[in-house]
């Protein structure tokens, strides 16, 4: 698989900085890795659904770092997903982040709610995303893990129906910072962060 070049460099970048992750973080991914692990030593599927309130900014951010990584790391049989407790629209700074970062995202359907076709490779099928609701029937129904992406998301679902794992990995909403001048620099932070918690999931076992 031949990624982006910059996304490639990106990567790279985030790869050498896995010792700035707290040891507090690096428990519940380490705990999450060894549910994906687990998984695909015994040759299942494995689904992940990223969860967060409006399915607008880190859930999807999360999806698409997830599965980049996987394919990465040469991790079979992973499919990720992103929902919310209710549906707004995939954020245009979170899309506009995300390009910075070597990803290539085209509009496939324009709308209040688009979808999008994310790519980080032209050798793989791009990352269908829009928002929508965690149940929603784009989702997996049954036997996924349920990652909370948000605080908020977390503390109002305390049962996600159909998950059989669920992981609090929560991240700071870089919405906070809209329309001020750290803005940018607040969404670039928050990509990288979550990619290189993502990518340190997926470098953390072999298969």
């Amino acid at each position: 698989m031949a990624l982006y070049y910059k996304l490639a460099e990106k990567i790279n970048k985030l790869k050498n900085s896995f010792n700035s992750i707290p040891a507090d973080r690096k428990k519940i991914l380490n705990e999450f890795s060894d549910y994906i692990s687990n998984k695909v030593k015994d040759g299942k599927e494995v689904n992940l659904t990223f969860i967060c309130t409006h399915n607008s900014r880190r859930s999807h951010i999360s999806q698409i770092w997830a599965q980049t990584a996987a394919e990465y790391y040469g991790i079979p049989n992973i499919k990720c997903f992103s929902g919310g407790t209710e549906a707004t629209a995939f954020n245009p700074r979170a899309v506009k982040a995300l390009r910075k970062a070597g990803f290539k995202i085209e509009k496939k359907y324009d709308s209040d709610n688009p979808v999008y076709n994310v790519y980080y490779s032209d050798d793989r099928e791009p990352i269908e995303c829009f928002s929508k609701v965690y149940s929603d029937k784009y989702n997996p129904q049954k036997n996924f893990a349920a990652i909370m992406t948000c605080s908020d998301a977390d503390e109002n679902c305390p049962v996600v129906f159909g998950a059989e794992a669920r992981f609090p990995i929560r991240y700071d909403d870089p919405k906070e910072f809209d329309g001020t001048e750290l803005e940018e620099a607040k969404y670039d932070e928050r990509v990288e962060q979550i990619g290189r918690e993502m990518l340190f999931v997926f470098s953390n076992f072999s298969i």
